[in-house]
């Protein structure tokens, strides 16, 4: 890894636990406005001071979520999207480059593909140019890689997540966020499997604050490397304590009985 990438993503991995917890806020391109994202910088703020690593929006959405106080956190800028109203919402196409998201301040890009998509080869050629481009000018590439399409009957069974975390390796992402498979033997047999730190998606947001932290902990057991949760945070009664509460789990190793009892969910 050359010297500008260590450093840059130094900035968006905690350099103690070798974890991260990142915030995606990328939901407006394909969603619109939705609960959570109606002022964005005072999201970014929150998440901050709940001790975030980074978050993620797209390139157009940086300068409303800037701020100009308070805790620095890591900035990734999203490259690739699609509406929920497109013919197919699961093709992803490059909406921003690496060079323009490093004039805007990025620590690191990221893109989507999903693997089993009829539009799959696409994606990966996609991003073959993003990975070529990231090498060039030294940028972190958080893949967001998911089995998604005809093929797949169960996003998050291990065999079909497998191939995700694989092909993210493969392809030269320097960190795969992925579904959490439900469990922690499968998810540590893919996850050894690859040389590059694997986050997990929150996915909708779920009933419970404990079913939540739950997966964070196994995850976390499994080998994980940390977690990328946007709606499940940001859509919370209060985004600043749930996310001090997971990076007790992921940056402190703490039960999910410890951060229960401490926080008062």
């Amino acid at each position: 890894m050359n010297l500008g990438k260590s450093i840059r993503i130094e900035r968006i991995i905690n350099r103690e636990s070798k974890r991260t917890i990142i915030i995606p806020m990328d939901h407006g391109l394909s969603m619109g406005t939705i609960e959570g994202l109606e002022d964005m910088a005072s999201m970014v703020d929150k998440v901050a001071i709940g001790g975030a690593d980074a978050v993620l929006e797209h390139s157009g959405m940086v300068g409303a979520g800037h701020r100009k106080h308070g805790r620095d956190i890591g900035l990734i800028i999203h490259l690739s999207g699609a509406t929920k109203l497109a013919p197919d919402p699961n093709k992803k196409v490059l909406v921003c480059s690496v060079e323009r998201a490093l004039k805007m301040g990025a620590d690191a890009v990221s893109i989507h593909i999903n693997i089993g998509a009829d539009d799959e080869p696409e994606m990966l050629q996609d991003a073959h140019k993003v990975v070529e481009s990231c090498r060039e000018w030294g940028v972190p590439l958080l893949a967001m890689i998911y089995p998604r399409g005809r093929k797949i009957d169960e996003e998050h069974h291990p065999d079909v997540v497998n191939i995700a975390v694989r092909a993210g390796a493969e392809l030269g992402a320097d960190i795969v966020k992925t579904n959490y498979t439900g469990d922690v033997d499968s998810f540590k047999y893919i996850v050894k499997s690859v040389h590059v730190p694997v986050i997990i998606a929150g996915g909708p947001k779920m009933d419970t604050t404990e079913e939540l932290l739950r997966m964070v902990s196994d995850s976390i057991q499994a080998g994980g490397a940390g977690v990328a949760f946007g709606r499940n945070v940001f859509q919370s009664k209060d985004p600043t304590k749930l996310v001090e509460a997971i990076c007790q789990i992921v940056h402190k190793n703490h039960t999910v009985e410890e951060v229960l009892e401490r926080y008062k969910f």
